[in-house]
């Protein structure tokens, strides 16, 4: 299974998984963010997570621009929007995706393949 698919698998999972618990939140309660929020850190340990994902996701969208520019990825912006919408869990591997499409138009993804089995 090439890289591509498998990060295509993890956008599907990156999605699929995080709403599948947020859509029935929202049915349940609405678009009440405040409400969210209170209840992302009304624990500690629910605040380590919305912490790490918060900074995850700013670095994320930092490097995803760095890098994609360095690359000449195309399409920057679906990561950037996709963790926006979602959150890392779809931004990164959607970026890999990306990335590995512009690694394969230039010959460094077969250059990494090769260099790899020396």
């Amino acid at each position: 299974m090439s890289r591509k698919s498998v990060y295509v698998i993890f956008c599907v999972l990156g999605v699929a998984l995080p709403y599948s618990q947020f859509v029935p939140w929202v049915l349940e309660h609405g678009l009440r963010m405040g409400l969210f929020f209170r209840e992302l850190f009304a624990s500690r340990i629910g605040g380590f997570f919305g912490m790490d994902v918060l900074v995850s996701a700013v670095v994320l969208i930092f490097f995803a621009r760095r890098e994609g520019k360095r690359l000449g990825v195309r399409n920057l912006w679906l990561p950037i929007a996709g963790t926006l919408a979602v959150g890392v869990s779809l931004g990164l591997p959607l970026f890999l995706y990306l990335r590995e499409g512009a690694l394969e138009s230039t010959g460094l993804a077969a250059a990494a393949k090769s260099a790899a089995k020396i």
